[in-house]
């Protein structure tokens, strides 16, 4: 039962990364930490993140903006150990704070539009692709500081969408070199891997016909729920 409901989400967060182009960490987050763990529950959805992207990329190639991208990969790349190094230090319970409260800042950060406004050129796609590259190997929450960044720099939505491909497929195999790959049993890799490229797969047909809109609110409802359930799950395990 409990692979069937993470199954159903990793399809849901395909879904609504295939249509909006962002999120499906930030939806599948709660469920899967809260069926895997803090550290295996995010090694499995980085590396599922990694399937969406390869399957994603080819379809985005031709808008992806290059200078930008390599600015945001290159920084976040050298970030990265930095975000690893510290799931291996922190103890169960503040590792469950650290995600839910990384989903929590992902939640707000599009509302802090004072943030954004400072975040443009090169110094700003620095510091952007570096808090999102140890956000990445940490919990594989990254989406946001692109966003961020995307709204300073005034970087168009559709090229965007297609460059946050290939800076997530970048960000996750750096971030499964550095955590190694999941050691949960090979059916549930193997479902869970079906159900992310599914999810993508159907995303580009459903892209056509379900508004945008709709997918924001979806995606903020389980984000939201997991983000949550997290928060309250780390209380226990620290206060119970």
């Amino acid at each position: 039962m409990t692979l069937a409901l993470v199954g159903v989400a990793a399809l849901i967060a395909a879904l609504i990364q295939r249509i909006t182009g962002l999120a499906f960490v930030l939806v599948l987050i709660g469920p899967i930490v809260l069926a895997y763990g803090p550290i295996e529950g995010v090694t499995l959805a980085v590396f599922l993140a990694v399937i969406a992207s390869v399957i994603a990329v080819p379809s985005a190639w031709r808008d992806v903006d290059w200078r930008r991208t390599l600015w945001l990969l290159g920084a976040g790349v050298l970030a990265a150990p930095f975000g690893a190094l510290v799931t291996r230090l922190l103890p169960e319970p503040a590792l469950l704070f650290l995600i839910g409260a990384m989903a929590v800042l992902a939640l707000t950060a599009s509302r802090l539009s004072s943030v954004s406004q400072v975040l443009r050129g090169r110094s700003g796609a620095a510091v952007s692709g570096a808090v999102a590259g140890f956000m990445h190997a940490a919990s594989g929450l990254s989406g946001p500081a692109l966003a961020a960044f995307a709204i300073g720099d005034r970087w168009d939505q559709r090229r965007f969408a297609a460059s946050a491909q290939v800076i997530f497929l970048g960000f996750g195999i750096a971030s499964v070199l550095l955590r190694g790959m999941p050691v949960s049993p090979p059916l549930d890799v193997a479902v869970l891997a079906a159900a992310t490229a599914l999810g993508i797969i159907g995303g580009a047909f459903l892209v056509r016909v379900v508004p945008p809109h709709i997918a924001r609110h979806a995606m903020l409802f389980f984000a939201w729920a997991g983000a949550i359930v997290v928060l309250v799950r780390a209380s226990i395990a620290l206060f119970g």
